[in-house]
């Protein structure tokens, strides 16, 4: 299995721990992991902001630089998302990557089917849902009458030895990032976050976490702001930590 590791911009930026992170974790479950180098962004912000056909040649480089893998594995929810939903509609459906790439906890959940974890991480964890990943990518399912329903994060984070997980209430509300709406929207977006954050540290957890770095930053700035001791890490860090 040859796995093509797709590094979203901002995380290049602004998280690259998360990068590595992803890499250290994949190689220790014995992959063949590539990280194509000059990629670039998929293309996601212009069309989130109105302007798809501006995301054409980069999802032809996107295309042309992971074609080759037999999966494509990136620590981002929403850039998985867009590249499997939108490319086939505005690549005319002539691409193969769109069928090939993962968000990580989808991959190491549905694809390798993982059932244990080395390491310890014995903290306290609280897990945030994004919006893709909820409604989209279908890592957990929106709850129906209390209906018990599985939550892949949960699931693999359950594998690390010493950890205490929880999720806060109103798991499934959406945490005021939305990114065009945080720009369009910032008092709407900051009050949403506020909420999100207050309703994580509410379950006593030292540490949010997620499987998308746009919505732990947006959380991560109001917490910051409040003077809040919570800390924030993305899931590949925990999945990747004392291995």
């Amino acid at each position: 299995m040859k796995v093509g590791l797709f590094i979203p911009c901002y995380v290049d930026a602004l998280y690259p721990e998360v990068g590595v992170a992803t890499y250290k974790l994949l190689k220790k479950l014995k992959l063949d992991v590539v990280y194509p180098e000059k990629q670039t962004c998929c293309g996601q912000p212009m069309a989130n902001g109105g302007f798809e056909d501006m995301s054409l040649d980069l999802a032809n480089r996107f295309e042309d630089k992971f074609k080759a893998f037999d999966y494509v594995v990136t620590p981002s929810v929403s850039c998985s998302s867009f590249v499997r939903h939108n490319y086939p509609t505005f690549m005319n459906h002539k691409c193969k990557t769109p069928q090939n790439t993962y968000e990580l906890v989808e991959f190491l959940h549905d694809v390798l089917k993982i059932k244990e974890l080395p390491g310890k991480f014995e903290h306290k964890v609280s897990v945030h849902n994004s919006c893709h990943g909820v409604r989209v990518l279908g890592l957990s399912t929106p709850s129906e009458n209390n209906a018990p329903v599985e939550n892949k994060i949960l699931t693999l984070l359950k594998l690390k030895e010493g950890i205490t997980v929880y999720e806060p209430e109103r798991k499934d509300e959406c945490c005021g990032f939305g990114g065009m709406f945080a720009v369009e929207e910032p008092d709407v977006s900051t009050a949403m976050g506020s909420d999100k954050v207050n309703y994580h540290r509410a379950t006593g957890a030292e540490i949010i976490t997620g499987a998308d770095c746009s919505c732990l930053m947006h959380m991560q700035g109001i917490a910051k702001k409040n003077g809040y001791s919570i800390k924030f890490m993305h899931v590949a860090e925990i999945l990747a930590a004392n291995i």
